[in-house]
Parts: C-alpha cells; structure tokens; sequence
C-alpha cells in the first residue's frame, strides 16, 4: 500500500508536474503558441502532453489498484484456522444428534 502510494506521488512529481513547470516559460514557443501557453498556462498541442498524460493516468490507476489490495489486506482478519473449525463443526454434530 505504502509503495503505491509512494510511485503515484514520485510519478505525478517526475512527470505532469515537471511538464507543467517546464511550460511556465511561453518565450520559447511561437507567437501563436505563446498566447496560448500564457492564457491557458500550459500548450495543449505539444507532443510531450500526449505521451506523459496516458502514461500517467495508467501509473495513476495501477498504483490505485495496489493501494486498494493493499488497504484491503491490511483491513480483513485472518482465517479461522482449520483446526478450530473441525472442532466447532464436531461440536455442532454432536449437539445435533442428542
């Protein structure tokens, strides 16, 4: 669980959130691109948008779903042990024929 958690945070850092810090800088783009970047904060048509974002969101989901076996391994109690429950059924058989 605690790993899931730690790729989600490093992954998010390592990727959405250094392309976002990357875009800050609109003078390194054309005109047109420029106006977009500082309106909206970030360029929608660059390359490196559409490969970081689905990879992102699959690291994302996968780290989701090893938080939640996790959580749910932590959570649930462990088995009656065999033993037990043979004693408990002889138990229940001998009550059941007096």
């Amino acid at each position: 669980m605690l790993i899931g958690i730690l790729i989600a945070v490093v992954y998010t850092l390592g990727s959405i959130v250094d392309l976002f810090l990357e875009w800050r800088d609109p003078s390194s783009a054309g005109f047109e691109i420029a106006a977009l970047t500082a309106l909206l904060g970030f360029d929608i048509f660059s390359w490196r948008l559409f490969v970081v974002a689905p990879l992102w969101i699959l690291v994302i989901l996968i780290s989701i779903i090893a938080i939640w076996i996790g959580y749910s391994m932590l959570t649930t109690p462990a088995p009656v042990p065999l033993e037990e429950l043979e004693e408990e059924l002889a138990a229940e058989e001998a009550a059941g024929s007096d």
